[in-house]
């Protein structure tokens, strides 16, 4: 089973704005919300954390990792969408320069940055990986991430198109989980946050 989980709040994401490839810290609730999520995952049993590159991603996976007795391994492939030159702008203000195309079809990139296709391609490859990896998918992975790439996830999971993450909602600090069953990604649970209490 691979544990998806979203990293605690920064700054930006609690002010509406994109924030993509920037590499923003964990705010003081972000601190709190990660040591949430390492006492409600120490009973899944995990045998590896492995976290996006970014720092905010990195600061919650150390957390969940050092109350799990386990280190942290970063994969780039669960990186966050890079959102070019929209980095740091307002979902308001994105709205007023975007393209159509960019809620209509999961090829399109924004100026600079990358698409929902090519996150699902890399998320995909990731999940491949950890099932073929030792302890296969009876081995708990917890998978620290970011928005896009956990949507990815699901949408894989679920047979559907990249563009049905726009009709997702997921929360800082949530919890999403997918197996394997067979050939098959499947989704087991998705935006728990039952373990937040702030």
């Amino acid at each position: 089973m691979i544990i998806f989980v979203r990293h605690g709040e920064t700054e930006l994401n609690a002010n509406g704005a994109l924030q993509g490839r920037v590499d923003t810290h964990l705010t003081a609730r972000g601190r709190v919300q990660a040591a949430q999520l390492a006492a409600a995952l120490v009973p899944a049993a995990p045998v590896r954390v492995v976290s996006s590159p970014l720092v905010r991603a990195t600061q919650t996976a150390a957390v969940i990792a050092d109350a799990c007795g386990l280190d942290v391994t970063v994969d780039a492939r669960l990186v966050e969408i890079d959102y070019g030159s929209w980095d740091t702008l307002s979902f308001a203000d994105v709205r007023a320069v975007a393209d159509p195309a960019w809620r209509s079809d999961p090829a399109f990139m924004p100026p600079g940055g990358e698409s929902l296709d090519h996150v699902v391609a890399r998320v995909g490859a990731f999940c491949v990986a950890l099932a073929s990896s030792e302890g296969g998918d009876e081995a708990v992975t917890i998978a620290v991430s970011h928005v896009s790439p956990i949507k990815a996830a699901v949408t894989s999971a679920l047979g559907v198109s990249a563009i049905h993450a726009w009709n997702m909602h997921l929360d800082v600090a949530s919890i999403t989980r997918v197996m394997w069953r067979g050939d098959d990604l499947v989704l087991r649970s998705f935006n728990e946050t039952a373990h937040l209490s702030d």
